[in-house]
């Protein structure tokens, strides 16, 4: 059992095996932040908004420790970001399971610490997820499988706000390359924006997936 909790938006259009979208939010936050997205997303989808392990304070939780200090500055708790990658594809099963949804429309939607998740989990387990939506995060290089399968199919839409003070730009940027070098298809876009989704980016991603259901 992955004993993660979640909220869901079910389907408004009735299908036997309907599309799966699941959301994981960003360091700090919870359940309820992505799900404000669900109301203006496709009638279709089966959406599941799944809150992190590890509870911070009141309605604030993480998928893994970020420490800071004064010899290595920032670092991620690699050991804690693995278990959550691994509680997540169970939890992905559970719920198709669950809920019988579509096996060959499974979508994962993170933004920041949710997207650097959503991007390792691909990697770890190739094409449990047709499509990945991967919101101002980055491919963390540390949270990689000793090596990549070529046989993933998974897609990937990216991108990033150009004045994120939180994840650097420069971090994002390598997200593309790093993808095309393995042959996987990806779109990578930037907005005028911080550590947050523009108006015009979720307009961007609402369509791409739109094209994929």
């Amino acid at each position: 059992m992955s004993d993660l909790q979640y909220i869901v938006r079910q389907p408004k259009t009735i299908a036997e095996n309907p599309p799966l979208l699941i959301l994981l939010h960003g360091y700090g936050s919870n359940e309820q932040d992505l799900f404000s997205f669900a109301e203006e997303l496709p009638d279709e989808f089966l959406i599941i908004s799944a809150q992190a392990p590890n509870a911070l304070g009141a309605d604030s939780y993480a998928w893994y420790a970020i420490n800071f200090d004064d010899v290595n500055g920032k670092f991620s708790d690699l050991k804690q970001a693995k278990e959550s990658i691994d509680k997540i594809a169970i939890f992905i099963d559970e719920i198709k399971a669950k809920y019988n949804t579509a096996s060959d429309k499974t979508f994962l939607l993170g933004f920041s610490q949710g997207a650097i998740l959503s991007y390792s989990l691909s990697f770890f387990y190739p094409n449990k997820v047709q499509h990945v939506i991967a919101l101002s995060g980055y491919i963390n290089t540390e949270l990689l499988p000793a090596s990549i399968s070529k046989e993933i199919k998974t897609d990937y839409y990216c991108s990033h706000g150009s004045v994120d003070q939180v994840l650097p730009i420069e971090w994002a940027r390598k997200s593309k390359p790093f993808l095309d070098s393995l042959d996987f298809k990806n779109v990578y876009s930037e907005y005028p924006v911080g550590h947050g989704v523009a108006p015009q980016n979720f307009y961007s991603f609402k369509t791409w997936i739109e094209e994929r259901l």
